[in-house]
């Protein structure tokens, strides 16, 4: 456990990790146990961590079953990416105009990181720069509430984000997109790059949506 880490937010952070590497696959049950045996930790914070993915809307509790990790339908897709596109745009505005050097700089550090990853094929270090980097472009003082709904967004289908990460062309086309992003950003083109991050949105909304209805074409075949 690192300086500073507490056995929650150990719990918390395996959870998450798993999720997004596929150990816990979207609608699989998370067994307390388990997960209490992986992190070397006690029953008592697994069971806050679930709690916490719960609220997230990363886990889903069942009652006489225990917790699952969220398994969306396309309709559940369709709406959270609406939020996202009315959330993050008012952040984007309220954010650019106010980003210095230093911050700039540790946008494209994130972004390098992410090619990088995108380069080893490094899923979860991919996922993790991805977020930094737009959260970045995003992140300004007086608007908490706003930034930590649109957090809940994010969480909510971070193991769906994996997915696409697994195709290598998906990761290549991020990662321009994310250079195009970045020049926007550093010239102060507020609209030029909400637009980008509408397209870049779309396109891995777009994949999901397809990979969704192949799930639920191959659980029909299965019946």
């Amino acid at each position: 456990m690192g300086p500073g880490e507490t056995a929650l937010s150990q719990a918390v952070a395996w959870l998450r990790s798993a999720i997004v590497a596929g150990d816990l696959r979207p609608g699989q049950r998370v067994i307390q146990d388990r997960v209490a045996e992986g992190t070397g930790l006690s029953v008592a914070p697994v069971r806050e961590a679930l709690r916490v993915l719960e609220q997230e809307g990363q886990l889903q509790y069942i009652p006489r079953r225990g917790y699952f990790v969220t398994k969306l339908e396309i309709a559940d897709l369709e709406e959270i990416y609406a939020l996202r596109a009315t959330l993050e745009p008012i952040a984007i505005r309220a954010a650019l105009p106010q980003l210095d050097e230093d911050d700039l700089a540790r946008i494209r550090a994130a972004a390098d990181e992410c090619a990088e990853a995108a380069m080893d094929g490094a899923v979860s270090q991919e996922l993790a720069a991805n977020r930094s980097f737009h959260f970045g472009m995003m992140e300004a003082p007086g608007q908490s509430h706003l930034l930590r709904l649109i957090a809940m967004l994010w969480d909510s289908t971070e193991a769906y984000r994996a997915l696409y990460y697994n195709f290598p062309d998906e990761r290549q086309a991020a990662v321009l997109a994310h250079e195009a992003m970045l020049d926007a950003a550093e010239r102060g083109a507020v609209e030029e790059l909400i637009e980008m991050q509408a397209a870049h949105r779309e396109r891995a909304l777009l994949l999901l949506r397809g990979l969704l209805a192949a799930g639920d074409r191959m659980n029909g075949d299965g019946k």
